[in-house]
């Protein structure tokens, strides 16, 4: 299953505080159906019904069902080159 560090665990908490995402909600992750490969971010009030729902901390992630074999041995992990807010997906050790 996918995994956080704790400094995204604490990224994805803070933007869904700041974009005021009611309790509950969180970040969803989903294949992109536009481009292969790559995946679609977005803040949302809660998870579609065959999500998987990843907790870490207070910070709530729903994986679409479809994107879970993809991630299951990733770790999503905030990327310390990004000007604003990014994310990098990482094997897990």
């Amino acid at each position: 299953m996918l995994t956080l560090t704790d400094n995204a665990s604490a990224a994805v908490q803070d933007l869904t505080t700041k974009a005021g995402v009611p309790e509950g909600g969180g970040l969803r992750i989903a294949e992109s159906a536009e481009q292969t490969g790559s995946f679609e971010l977005a803040l949302v009030p809660g998870p579609q019904p065959d999500d998987t729902v990843v907790e870490s901390g207070e910070a709530l992630v729903f994986v679409e069902s479809a994107t879970v074999p993809t991630l299951e041995k990733l770790t999503l992990d905030t990327d310390p080159q990004a000007e604003s807010v990014g994310f990098v997906l990482t094997p897990q050790e």
